[in-house]
């Protein structure tokens, strides 16, 4: 099909859609990130744009809340049918059959892509993500762990992994059957592998294992749009196959990142990864704020207390407002019973405390001179961008893996081609805030 597109992702959290797109660009494929479904005439402004991608926030939501969001975009993926719809998640697999369904993505997807099989990669060996027969194991400051002994997953307050074999962990979440393509399998042939599961998982443990399955899915393809569901690791293994085989020319970027003097930072990452960054960037001379977790029920903006955070830009440059140092931090307690007295539900808590970051740095952003800014936390993310006017992101520098330096596309002349940063708890070196601050690619 001519000027048919590679690729359409849509990213279950922000943070993991920046990542997708920053995949796709390593390689040197236009990607334009939106924040909704993009309409035929922004299509159309983007024409020359090999890879589309719609941040989400479906990692955070019911199935009933998943189906408002996700019905939309899949429409929107299958009037475009390119040759692959990608269902982005995290490479740690983040899902539980009530919240963030990766199982109930895949059985909305039934009504509009009718493949046979979804094939299943979460692995992504380029980030430390790794699966073998099945099981899955991530990289932590430089150990490998089994994700139900990970010292982050295998605690997370909203999804805990306790089940490291991800054909079960998954089938917790639908009744599609699943297989699994595992590394001994792979020494095959990729044309002499043949499943007719509804999904199948395919290991990965090293890169000759993604180069098989970007071969596999590639020689596969068809007419009609192909469901994939996994990481980042997708688009590099595709990303790698195109550019090697020559499928498309590299694009040349129009712009690189400014010299600022400020930046501010919004975290509501409480990851013990955030909380070393955070404390690195204070050792780097960066202002730090925790945010009282009296404001989270305040209806109105606290243009005092926002005020402040302005005039702490002008003179420290260098701000973070942040929520909470790591999961022992008091703060979350404090501020869970203080939500909970104020009438907010357990279940809500996430998505109010990320609304509310939204509304602050919006005010913030309109009454100062900013030109980039970070957000921290793949949930916080979403809710922040929206609240900033932006319809689009693109990669402007890579930073550390998975977390850009973006471009802002927005119809509001004071957001539109801001610098912005969407980091998730997991991601980014040590010294990533101030390796954003200055611009400086880590990898």
């Amino acid at each position: 099909m001519k000027n048919r597109r590679l690729l359409a992702f849509y990213g279950d959290d922000f943070t993991g859609s920046t990542d997708a797109m920053e995949a796709l660009d390593s390689f040197g494929l236009r990607t334009i990130l939106f924040l909704e479904p993009p309409t035929d005439e922004l299509l159309e402004r983007f024409s020359d744009a090999q890879c589309i991608g719609v941040a989400g926030t479906a990692r955070a939501k019911s199935n009933e809340e998943m189906e408002k969001e996700l019905a939309p975009v899949y429409q929107k993926f299958q009037e475009m049918n390119p040759y692959f719809v990608h269902y982005k998640v995290c490479s740690t697999f983040d899902s539980a059959p009530e919240v963030g369904s990766i199982g109930y993505a895949a059985d909305l997807a039934r009504r509009y892509f009718e493949n046979a099989t979804y094939p299943l990669l979460v692995a992504a060996p380029a980030l430390g993500r790794y699966t073998v027969f099945g099981n899955h194991f991530a990289n932590f400051h430089g150990s490998i762990y089994r994700l139900d002994q990970h010292p982050v997953m295998s605690k997370h307050p909203v999804t805990p992994m306790d089940e490291a074999n991800l054909a079960t962990h998954l089938q917790k979440q639908t009744d599609q059957s699943i297989g699994t393509v595992d590394i001994v399998e792979m020494d095959k042939e990729p044309e002499k592998s043949n499943h007719d599961e509804n999904i199948v998982l395919y290991d990965a443990a090293e890169e000759k294992h993604m180069r098989w399955f970007a071969d596999k899915v590639w020689q596969d393809r068809g007419e009609q749009a192909q469901f994939l569901i996994g990481s980042s690791g997708i688009e590099y293994a595709l990303g790698e196959k195109w550019d090697k085989d020559g499928v498309v020319e590299r694009k040349a970027k129009e712009r690189k990142p400014r010299d600022i003097e400020q930046m501010l930072v919004v975290s509501g990452s409480v990851s013990e990864v955030t909380k070393r960054q955070l404390e690195h960037a204070e050792n780097a001379g960066f202002h730090m704020e925790q945010l009282p977790y009296e404001l989270f029920t305040e209806e109105s903006i606290p243009e005092d207390y926002l005020n402040r955070i302005i005039e702490l830009l002008d003179s420290e440059k260098k701000v973070i407002l942040y929520t909470a140092k790591g999961t022992e931090d008091a703060a979350i307690k404090a501020t869970r019973e203080h939500l909970t007295q104020a009438g907010i539900p357990e279940s809500e808590i996430g998505i109010h405390i990320g609304r509310q970051l939204g509304r602050w740095t919006k005010y913030i952003m309109e009454h100062a001179a900013l030109k980039r800014v970070v957000i921290s936390g793949g949930d916080t993310s979403g809710f922040v961008t929206s609240q900033l006017g932006i319809y689009g992101l693109e990669v402007l520098q890579g930073i550390a893996p998975g977390a850009p330096l973006c471009r802002a596309y927005s119809d509001d002349e004071r957001f539109d081609d801001l610098e912005i940063a969407l980091k998730s708890g997991q991601l980014g070196g040590e010294g990533f805030f101030e390796n954003v601050f200055l611009a400086k690619k880590t990898y």
